[in-house]
């Protein structure tokens, strides 16, 4: 981990295309201003790792979706090759 000491106004690049500017520090808050391309997501951690979460939880739903259709399909066609012997 990279530790910085900045200033109010003072900036902090990553790459040529980010910067970090310290806008303000009161009572144990810094405020901060980010610049970077709009293809860039920034989130707060707590968010991103409630994104994360979601996520994972909704791809195990759809994994989940996928196997059921997939008996249901199967049985189906057992059904048909039955009614068909």
């Amino acid at each position: 981990m990279l530790i910085l000491t900045r200033k109010i106004n003072e900036e902090i690049k990553i790459g040529s295309d980010i910067s970090i500017k310290i806008l303000s520090i009161s009572e144990g808050q810094i405020k901060l201003g980010i610049s970077a391309p709009a293809d860039v997501e920034i989130f707060r951690s707590e968010i991103y790792e409630k994104v994360k979460q979601v996520t994972i939880e909704a791809s195990i739903q759809s994994r989940q979706n996928l196997v059921d259709k997939s008996k249901l399909k199967m049985n189906q066609i057992r059904r048909l090759g039955k009614e068909n012997e």
